[in-house]
């Protein structure tokens, strides 16, 4: 099975049939897709200017989107390798029992879902890279009472998520679910609290 850089290679081949490019470009989102796999496609698209069911776009177009995608997975997996140096020392120091943000790293392994949007036609649309870099930032300090991508405050607790876990606070500007290391327990309870009122006004 190809490997990101090896699809990689066949967007950017310029002697490939174009039809190939874009599904090597949607192959690479099975090995890295922040926001979901359909998610992140809609954000692509309209980034570089095609639409998600467009057939033939021009090739330019999908070498947009495949280098905002390649800057996107660079801070990503600068992140997990700090990540790993760090669970190494702490397990060289005798800390075994991982914290809340190893509990959420684990679910986003190799980058999927690392900002989940489980409505796929809503989602940040700013640079990936740039949201991650926001994400990131907010899982090395301290928690916060809002959105570490568009800083609202309005998080919605949500049930059935397409996605590990299958619940937790969605923000109700940017679409994504917001890691819970990276809020106060009182934001939590908030979203909670929103989530309830909204069932008993329906």
């Amino acid at each position: 099975m190809a490997g990101f850089r090896s699809l990689a290679r066949q967007v950017r081949d310029p002697y490939s049939d174009l039809a190939l490019r874009r599904y090597s470009l949607r192959k690479c989102l099975e090995r890295f897709a922040p926001y979901g796999h359909r998610a992140t496609w809609d954000h692509l698209c309209a980034r570089a200017g095609f639409g998600p069911e467009d057939r033939s776009p021009e090739p330019a177009r999908l070498v947009a989107a495949l280098d905002e995608l390649e800057a996107a997975r660079a801070v990503w997996l600068t992140y997990e390798e700090g990540f790993a140096r760090r669970r190494r020392k702490e397990k060289h120091d005798g800390l075994r029992r991982p914290g809340s943000v190893d509990d959420w790293h684990r679910c986003t392994w190799g980058g999927h879902g690392v900002a989940w949007c489980d409505d796929p036609g809503v989602h940040p649309s700013a640079p990936l890279a740039d949201v991650l870099r926001k994400l990131i930032t907010a899982l090395e300090r301290d928690p916060g009472g809002a959105c570490p991508v568009c800083a609202e405050p309005d998080l919605e607790w949500r049930y059935g998520l397409a996605h590990e876990p299958s619940s937790g606070p969605v923000c109700t500007n940017c679409g994504i679910v917001v890691p819970a290391p990276v809020l106060t327990p009182e934001a939590v309870r908030q979203s909670r609290r929103r989530r309830s009122r909204t069932l008993v006004s329906a």
